[in-house]
């Protein structure tokens, strides 16, 4: 259970602070659910508390780890699936996922992909998402800006 100022990430959404813990009705059942702020997207999203675990939230990495992610970008391993759906399919399950190395594989993979040969609108949309996440985690975790953070993994990935 988390609590209110927690930082915590949602796999599909990003890192967030938890704003406020509320009871809310919806659809005649009654549930709390964490409010979430996310900063980077200036966005609010309410996560019912009791499915938490199966959606993946999680607390966000300490500034260590954050680090060691980063520092460990260029060595991060991808694989290039020719087949449009198969890749995307996989990708997807890999922002799922939650984990901040399988998110960095994500933009790594479809960057090199931009590069070569360019990317579907829905390829363009995946990258853009999985960068907000990963640099919406690498901000809370360090307190630095998410134009700071950009600029490290274009660097990286350039």
């Amino acid at each position: 259970m988390f609590r209110e100022g927690d930082k915590i990430v949602h796999p599909m959404h990003g890192a967030g602070i938890v704003e406020s813990i509320v009871e809310k009705k919806v659809n005649g059942v009654t549930r709390e659910y964490y409010v979430l702020k996310l900063p980077v997207r200036s966005m609010v999203v309410m996560i019912p508390t009791d499915s938490c675990q199966e959606i993946g939230v999680r607390p966000i990495v300490d500034s260590r780890q954050a680090e060691q992610i980063i520092a460990q970008l260029d060595r991060i391993e991808v694989d290039f699936e020719q087949n449009w759906n198969r890749r995307y399919r996989e990708n997807m399950e890999r922002l799922k996922s939650g984990d901040l190395t399988q998110v960095a594989r994500v933009i790594k993979g479809l960057m090199q992909r931009d590069a070569q040969r360019g990317l579907s609108t829905g390829e363009r949309k995946m990258l853009h998402s999985a960068k907000e996440i990963f640099i919406s985690e690498i901000v809370l975790a360090q307190s630095v800006t998410y134009e700071d953070v950009e600029l490290r993994i274009d660097a990286v990935f350039a």
